[in-house]
């Protein structure tokens, strides 16, 4: 029986669908992570300790443990485990990504100098240390800015200033954020903050996966609401694109050319770029699959799901064409409004009732403090929807998403200028 070794961070809401696919292919399962949190679904033999920020001693001891267990196959489901799992396959022998190319494909800095580099379209940029003068930067960019850290996802951290004044204050909070978050202290990239020219248009995502270099395109991902800042939350997606097709192909090419800037081959990729009169811009392209539970929108035509297509194609199976369903499909990710600890979500029973509505999950629970973006590192929940069309999907999420009432206590706006407290981490979602 084939082996999966399955890469988690030690918080996520991705193990779950990777755990349901490879047990419908009948494979062995060894999870690999720092801790084993309470409520693991697996036994604790099928559990492996790794150290999965230090990818070289993460790759020794599974090489020790393959001496008794083969590895058939490593996949890592963030971009953190993502790089332990391009060491790990380098080290067992089985195709992989190299470590560099993933772990460029995790720092912006680095993902922008080798798009540059290339003559990919990215937008002008410049890194200053943390515990800089702000009121000296300011005066060093042009505005409207992007401030963002090197590392973090989902939007987190990343906020828009239109002046110096703003720019200092920015720059202090997401100097604040990286601080609280613990990860000044662990990671030398969380020192550096990335600066860069605000780049107008549409922003859409790309789904996609490698092999030998080759990208096969899975899914192009509309983001209906405008992402202008000051935060740029992220909330629907929707698929298939209502862009000229065109525009699309346009789009494939780019992630393609971004891909091979950075050097992946191998596996799932999951890409942001911007649209607008200029062409396409590469915003960043990640060496992993599209995170939370958006996955669930990509039904293939064999009913096959994005996991077990990812699994597969890890484990050089056969993969059926990669056609999806007909049918269009979208999720919204269900924004924190405030801050507070969360009392309830009233209308859960109205939103799944709206037609169109396939799935509504709250992964936030009673009790739980929430943390808004741009400090926040969670949604409230999911919604899914699929419709005969793109507006109708699109439709029913928003409608449904009205029906929500979000009861927060001890609810305090998060103040600009205020730091921000440490936000707790994402629940397990198995």
């Amino acid at each position: 029986m084939p082996r999966l070794l399955l890469l988690l961070p030690a918080t996520t809401y991705r193990g779950e669908a990777f755990l349901d696919a490879a047990r419908s292919l009948q494979l062995s399962v060894t999870i690999g992570m720092e801790w084993a949190p309470e409520g693991l679904p697996v036994p604790s033999g099928d559990v492996l300790l790794l150290d999965i920020r230090h990818p070289q001693a993460a790759a020794q001891t599974v090489v020790e443990f393959a001496r008794d267990h083969p590895i058939d196959a490593v996949i890592g489901v963030d971009d953190v485990t993502a790089v332990a799992a391009a060491a790990v396959a380098e080290a067992v022998g089985l195709p992989h990504n190299s470590v560099a190319s993933v772990t460029a494909a995790r720092n912006k800095q680095q993902m922008r100098e080798l798009l540059s580099g290339q003559g990919i379209p990215v937008p002008r940029y410049r890194v200053f240390p943390l515990n800089g003068d702000p009121r000296e930067f300011a005066k060093q960019v042009v505005y409207p800015c992007v401030v963002k850290p090197l590392i973090l996802s989902a939007s987190c951290g990343v906020i828009r200033a239109n002046d110096e004044e703003e720019f200092m204050g920015v720059f202090r909070r997401v100097g604040a954020l990286l601080t609280n978050l613990g990860l000044v202290a662990r990671d030398e990239q969380a020192r550096w903050i990335l600066v860069e020219d605000f780049v107008p248009g549409i922003e859409v995502a790309l789904e996609g996966l490698l092999t030998q270099g080759a990208l096969q395109p899975l899914a192009i991902f509309d983001k209906p609401d405008p992402l202008n800042g000051p935060f740029f939350e992220e909330t629907i997606y929707v698929t298939p694109s209502r862009l000229p097709s065109d525009v699309q192909q346009d789009i494939i090419a780019c992630a393609e050319r971004t891909a091979q800037a950075l050097g992946l081959r191998e596996g799932p990729v999951h890409g942001e770029f911007r649209v607008n009169a200029h062409g396409v811009w590469a915003i960043e392209l990640a060496a992993r699959s599209i995170g939370g539970h958006c996955s669930r929108t990509l039904d293939f035509a064999s009913g096959m799901s994005l996991e077990e297509m990812i699994i597969r194609h890890a484990l050089r199976m056969p993969i059926p064409p990669f056609t999806r369903q007909e049918q269009a499909a979208g999720v919204m990710m269900l924004p924190i409004p405030y801050a507070g600890r969360l009392s309830e979500v009233r209308g859960q029973t109205e939103a799944r009732a709206v037609p169109g509505v396939a799935e509504l999950t709250i992964t936030a629970e009673p009790g739980d403090e929430l943390v808004p973006l741009p400090e926040g590192t969670r949604y409230l929940g999911f919604l899914l929807a699929r419709g005969t069309t793109p507006e109708e999907v699109e439709r029913s999420l928003r409608d449904a998403h009205r029906r929500l009432t979000v009861v927060i206590s001890a609810a305090t706006p998060t103040s600009p200028n205020s730091s921000p407290s440490a936000p707790r981490s994402r629940a397990m979602s198995f």
